[in-house]
């Protein structure tokens, strides 16, 4: 992970949908790619950790409990703090960048279909 990586470029290597994968680490925090397509995000809450979405390509609808949904589009940044109860989801094929710190559970407490450990972001 010392190498230049180009997001564009790496975000089409990547092959499945919701497969996080980590590209790099600052201090405590976790670097991350992801393709996102459909509704298979669980709602989920992170109890300790805040986690950036940033929109790379695409249009991502991001739902946050008990207020108004909003989609983001490429160049848009977002901060969700910890607790809040979120998902995402997209009509069509959304590429995300994500920074989150390394004890950050990909879907929180909740595990579904989607549910990646660490180890697997690792490898993808």
């Amino acid at each position: 992970m010392n190498s230049k990586i180009n997001i564009p470029i790496a975000l089409n290597d990547i092959q499945n949908h919701f497969y996080p994968r980590i590209i790099g680490e600052v201090n405590d925090v976790y670097v991350k790619i992801v393709k996102i397509l459909g509704e298979k995000v669980p709602w989920h809450h992170h109890e300790n950790e805040d986690e950036l979405f940033y929109v790379v390509e695409g249009a991502l609808l991001f739902e946050i409990q008990g207020k108004d949904s909003f989609t983001m589009e490429a160049g848009d940044i977002f901060i969700v703090k910890k607790g809040i109860n979120h998902r995402v989801s997209s009509i069509e094929e959304c590429k995300i960048l994500l920074i989150e710190n390394k004890t950050t559970a990909h879907t929180g407490d909740v595990k579904s279909k989607i549910t990646k450990s660490i180890n697997d972001q690792l490898q993808s």
